[in-house]
């Protein structure tokens, strides 16, 4: 008899782990953002991922979440265009909703370099898991873009949700638009990933979608 789980139940397990992992820090630990993102997220997200791959697929690990080389320059080019989009969206709505531009201060105000590595290192995490590992196996699982997209969004805002609820001042309207946001976020990068077979443009929209969020602090 065969005790090997299936792919999708693997990769629920895997998520459920992450999601139980995560909802417990995020509540009951308050550790500065350089630790959460450089340090406790690359161990709660990547590493069951690392786990279950070396453990039931038995093949080099870059391969099996789509992060290579041969398409980098294309996929560079596809994540800064799109990611962009995505700050113009953030500049725009900030606006509309203060009237003027003083938020700007926040960037101003904020470490860049710093800023930088962190949500990059927030998007690696969060991409190698969602996109490279969930999405990835879904697809692969029922072939279907859209469905397995839909789901692997779905897992993707629930995983949010300890992180948005623990961020101060945000609730109401704007608790719904970062929650929006997050999901439609979690699409586009879907389909760009399951497009180009590739995890690099993903992770520089993913990264460029956090760096807008400062607009909003």
């Amino acid at each position: 008899m065969n005790k090997n789980p299936s792919t999708v139940q693997r990769v629920l397990n895997v998520w459920a782990i992450v999601l139980i992992i995560w909802s417990v820090y995020r509540t009951k630990l308050a550790l500065p953002e350089w630790f959460d993102e450089l340090i406790a997220k690359p161990i709660v997200f990547i590493l069951p991922v690392y786990y279950s791959i070396l453990r039931y697929e038995q093949k080099p690990f870059f391969q099996q979440i789509w992060l290579k080389k041969k398409t980098i320059v294309t996929d560079i080019y596809t994540g800064l265009l799109v990611g962009f989009i995505f700050l113009i969206a953030a500049f725009f709505s900030n606006y509309l909703r203060l009237g003027n531009v003083s938020f700007l201060e926040n960037i101003f105000t904020t470490n860049l370099v710093l800023a930088g590595i962190l949500t990059m290192m927030t998007a690696i995490s969060e991409e190698i898991l969602s996109r490279g590992f969930i999405l990835k196996r879904l697809y692969e699982d029922s072939s279907n873009m859209y469905s397995s997209s839909f789901i692997a969004s779905t897992l993707f805002l629930v995983l949010h949700i300890p992180i948005l609820f623990t961020i101060p001042n945000l609730s109401g309207s704007m608790l719904l638009l970062f929650m929006t946001t997050d999901f439609i976020l979690s699409l586009v990068n879907s389909f760009i990933f399951l497009d180009r077979k590739s995890l690099l443009a993903p992770i520089l929209i993913h990264a460029l979608y956090n760096f807008a969020i400062l607009f909003y602090r």
